[in-house]
């Protein structure tokens, strides 16, 4: 239970300058920057092998005006980005905190690669909903897990100490709210507790507590959870204790996984034409507007499912992404050479799909517009084989969190930075605003990255 007791009831048997709570990508990137600094750095852990939802997505992170952009030819700014990010927002976010985080994205990025090793080339086959450039960084796997691993190498490189199987429970402030220790079990199920000078959560959201969920986003109560289970709001327990204020707490990633294997279908198959159609062969939304929000839109259809309809072309940059082939190799994929055939093996009335299906051709050919305002002319339309996978909205993680500052410095309800506590990643505020619309992909990824990078510096500056 996530608790806050008086300071003078700890006897710490160890200490280090920053304590980090999460081994995810907002903890560790917080320990480079905090040892890039000189700090002592202990890193608690819940799990035995550290993962986070960093493991769970694919690893986009999104910089603006990096070296790896130049050689592509592409121009970005961090005022490209923020203007990005505020669009789709619909301006309802931190304006200060959004204009912090773009100007130093990139330079997160050519961190990583070249003070810390981590590996990266620029997407650029496919450019996603909500952005004018390309700037998703990938591993070359392009799977978060290699990212996740090449951060814990780092991160043991640099010389932070990391402490896996602890259970993070108490924290130990004084009167003035400054934490001066935290208190874990750890694997043998001993209580222990490390003393410091400054603390950085990075504990995640709290997607993987449903009454909160419940609570906060209804329209996702009923949502497959495809987030880590680590991901339980201690954060926003922890502090409420303290006087913290909240942010956006409606706020969150949505995706649409395979029915089946509950992987994320990649939104590349939409954005190369693809369209989606509920049960009855209707489609019910513009698949463009973002992945995120058709998530809750494809919870409302009839079973709260929807099928993403496609062919080869649609399929091509799909091939490069490892979960998809996962989702091959479930058999989630339906393939038929007509429409009529693909209506009858996905179970929709065969006059409804060729409908849809004349429809979007005509929308791709410009001779008629989408009543849900989609752009189909940059594709054409689709040709057999045919191709379909059943899917159903999940919720991937929370955007809503601590309130923080443009140094990721967590502030009180009465507006005060508290003395000592830093937050990134999922346990602060995002950049989305207050809903699912308001997600730009690889928001989740980017304040991980570079609010843990500000938490770490600015814990560093405090303990020396």
């Amino acid at each position: 239970m996530a608790q806050v007791r008086p300071a003078g009831e700890a006897t710490a048997s160890t200490t280090a300058d920053v304590v980090i709570i999460g081994a995810g990508a907002a903890g560790l990137c917080a320990a480079l920057a905090a040892r890039d600094a000189g700090a002592s750095v202990t890193v608690l852990e819940r799990d035995a092998v550290p993962s986070g939802n960093t493991a769970l997505t694919l690893g986009m992170l999104p910089g603006a005006g990096t070296r790896f952009q130049r050689e592509k030819g592409i121009a970005d700014s961090p005022e490209l980005f923020l203007a990005d990010i505020l669009k789709k927002a619909k301006g309802r976010t931190d304006e200060a905190l959004a204009r912090a985080v773009t100007a130093a994205s990139g330079p997160a990025v050519e961190w990583l690669a070249d003070s810390h090793g981590l590996g990266f080339e620029l997407l650029d086959d496919i450019l996603y909903p909500g952005h004018s450039r390309h700037r998703y960084h990938v591993p070359k796997s392009r799977t978060g897990t290699e990212m996740e691993e090449g951060l814990l190498a780092a991160a043991r490189k640099a010389g932070a100490t990391l402490i896996t199987s602890a259970t993070v429970e108490t924290l130990y402030a004084d009167a003035d709210r400054r934490v001066t220790a935290v208190g874990y079990r750890d694997a043998d199920g001993a209580e222990r507790i490390i003393g410091c000078r400054a603390l950085v959560l990075a504990t995640g959201g709290y997607g993987a507590d449903p009454a909160v969920v419940a609570r906060h986003i209804p329209e996702m109560a009923d949502a497959v959870y495809c987030g880590h289970d680590g991901s339980r709001g201690e954060a926003l327990d922890w502090g409420d204790a303290l006087g913290a204020a909240q942010a956006d707490l409606g706020s969150y990633q949505g995706h649409c996984v395979a029915n089946g294997p509950k992987l994320p279908l990649t939104w590349a198959l939409v954005i190369r034409g693809g369209f989606q159609v509920n049960r009855d062969g209707e489609r019910f939304s513009n698949e463009m507007s973002g992945y995120s929000e058709q998530a809750s839109a494809v919870l409302a259809q009839p079973e709260g499912t929807a099928w993403t309809i496609y062919d080869r072309r649609c399929e091509e940059p799909a091939l490069t992404f490892q979960d998809y082939h996962r989702v091959l190799e479930k058999d989630a994929v339906v393939t038929a050479e007509t429409v009529g055939e693909l209506a009858d093996a996905i179970g929709v009335p065969r006059a409804a799909l060729e409908a849809r299906f004349a429809e979007v051709s005509s929308y791709a050919a410009g001779e008629a517009s989408d009543p849900f305002g989609r752009d189909f002319t940059d594709n054409p339309p689709l040709k057999a084989p045919y191709l379909a996978a059943k899917v159903r909205g999940a919720l991937f993680h929370t955007q809503g969190g601590l309130a923080v500052d443009t140094e990721a410095r967590v502030l009180g309800r009465d507006g005060v930075r508290l003395p000592n506590l830093f937050a990134a990643g999922g346990a602060a505020r995002g950049l989305s605003g207050p809903s699912s619309w308001g997600y730009l992909g690889g928001n989740g990824l980017l304040t991980a990255v570079v609010l843990g990078r500000f938490a770490g510096a600015g814990a560093a500056r405090l303990s020396s």
